[in-house]
């Protein structure tokens, strides 16, 4: 996956937590997913994120929770993104609170009633007391953050939290193993040759049905998912290698030029060359 130009990510603590300051210089993030809750909290720039194939629009100063398990993309400006994103293992804090293991939070910018804003503005802040604590760097810093991060995490089961008991609300098992099986395959794959029968071979499914089952559960294709994967390995190469475009593209698993240069220009807008010439990381900015 495309990887930040500025990163400062602390390891996973015996909390479950694990938390990230990074900037990208624009760039797509394909559909994946993973075990941990997800916070995104965008501290300069904004992003377009893909949650389940609806798209939100998020700016600097909001805040978004990705539920564990659910696939989503992310699409930053070129003028680059700075966001602290923050991990939560629902294991570790059922710990704390045992209704973690069926809570699900749901908080999202576009969806926030004029009741919940007063507590969504005050995980926000809380957020942005944390980035200060990064700032400054106290020698408290690793204790005060997780104390912070746990209150963000109370807030939102507290405000933002829906038990998920009922059978239509909770997610189709073997659907979600056979797709993150899909997606971690092509991740580990993707500069090798892939065919539609080697991925339907995997889950044991005809070429025909595993088709419709990918473009029923993803949104797309699983070509052009297979193709998004490699354009975005190949978007940080060009940034941060020096070897030639042709070489990038081949070294990434593309033979088709034509497809390429199309797949490109509709993920970035620009050409290969525009990417190449990079862009500089930026600081903290001011709180």
């Amino acid at each position: 996956m495309t990887q930040a130009l500025y990163e400062t990510f602390h390891k996973t603590s015996p909390l479950g937590i694990s938390y990230a300051w990074h900037t990208n210089s624009g760039g797509h993030h394909p559909l994946h997913w993973h075990d941990e809750i997800e916070i995104l909290y965008p501290l300069s720039g904004k992003a377009d994120i893909s949650i389940d194939g609806v798209k939100y629009d998020l700016r600097k100063r909001h805040l978004l929770v990705v539920e564990s398990g659910q696939i989503h993309s992310t699409h930053n400006e070129r003028t680059g993104s700075m966001f602290l994103c923050i991990h939560l293992s629902r294991e570790k804090l059922a710990e704390y609170m045992p209704e973690f293991e069926t809570l699900r939070i749901r908080c999202l910018p576009e969806n926030i009633s004029d009741e919940k804003f007063p507590h969504y503005l005050s995980i926000c802040q809380m957020l942005d007391q944390l980035t200060k604590l990064f700032i400054q760097e106290p020698p408290v810093f690793p204790l005060e953050a997780e104390g912070l991060i746990l209150q963000a995490a109370a807030r939102l089961a507290e405000h933002f939290g829906s038990s998920a008991l009922a059978p239509s609300a909770l997610p189709d098992r073997l659907t979600a193993e056979r797709i993150h099986t899909v997606i971690r395959y092509v991740e580990e794959h993707f500069q090798e040759p892939i065919s539609l029968t080697d991925a339907a071979d995997l889950l044991g499914l005809s070429k025909e049905y595993f088709c419709r089952f990918f473009k029923k559960n993803m949104g797309i294709s699983f070509l052009q998912y297979l193709n998004e994967i490699r354009v975005s390995h190949i978007y940080y190469d060009l940034l941060h290698t020096d070897l030639s475009i042709l070489d990038i593209i081949e070294k990434n698993g593309f033979t088709n030029q034509k497809l390429f240069n199309s797949t490109f220009k509709k993920i970035y807008g620009c050409t290969p060359s525009a990417v190449r010439r990079g862009l500089p990381a930026e600081p903290l900015p001011p709180l």
